[in-house]
């Protein structure tokens, strides 16, 4: 089918963006800010619209979910309502934005590390990359009853690209919590009411372990094996 012209004036600005991102970017493809002004100089808001065709199931990333790119880029990465067909432009998905408060009150309750890597604001990363930076997510959780909940979580930009469609089985966690031994759950409460915890010396050494060349192993693996030493 052949697509409209993103230049028709009979459409509206977020049909039009929708239509420039298809014809003149392409998917998986970086578009600037500039270039998007360019093609639409007579639209003030032309930003906003590009970011409603969100609510149509459009994914279109910024440096917050992909680091690799620059400020002023965005990637086109995947096409969502063909909002430009009749009835398609009204299949919304409902808005849930967070207001500064629900924000800061999720990432003081997660103490203001990223709950899948664990790195704080503004740290480095381990690799040398940027600066980490927090942000919300939304997280679906598989609850006891077998319902599904959106719950809101603390993760940084680099966790947010590759987690968006995570999913957790709470019932399942719990479940694997209660068949522990009572000293394992006794431990494992200590490390939950103090919200993190720190290796062992064994735990350490089997780390170190796993980054030996294969000779460095076999002497490990025979220093480990030697009960008379």
């Amino acid at each position: 089918m052949t697509l409209p012209s993103w230049r028709d004036g009979k459409y509206g600005t977020k049909v039009r963006a929708a239509l420039w991102l298809e014809s003149e970017v392409g998917e998986g493809n970086i578009f600037t800010k500039a270039q998007l002004r360019e093609a639409f100089p007579d639209v003030a808001q032309i930003d906003r619209r590009m970011r409603d065709l969100r609510d149509h199931d459009w994914t279109i990333h910024t440096r917050r979910e992909d680091p690799a790119l620059k400020q002023e880029e965005q990637r086109y990465v995947k096409k969502g309502a063909e909002v430009w067909i009749p009835g398609q432009a009204k299949t919304l998905k409902t808005k849930s934005s967070l207001t500064a408060s629900q924000r800061t009150k999720v990432m003081v309750s997660d103490n203001f590390l990223c709950r899948s890597c664990g790195i704080g604001a503004g740290e480095s990363y381990y690799d040398g990359g940027q600066d980490s930076q927090l942000d919300i997510a939304r997280r679906k959780v598989v609850l006891a009853d077998g319902s599904v909940q959106v719950q809101l979580v603390t993760e940084c930009n680099r966790c947010r690209v590759g987690g968006r469609e995570r999913e957790v089985d709470l019932g399942a966690v719990i479940s694997q919590v209660k068949a522990l031994a009572p000293l394992e759950r006794k431990v494992l409460a200590t490390w939950v009411e103090a919200d993190g915890r720190k290796p062992s010396a064994l735990e350490k050494l089997w780390g170190v372990y796993r980054t030996l060349p294969q000779e460095s192993r076999e002497a490990v693996k025979q220093a480990a094996a030697n009960e008379e030493e």
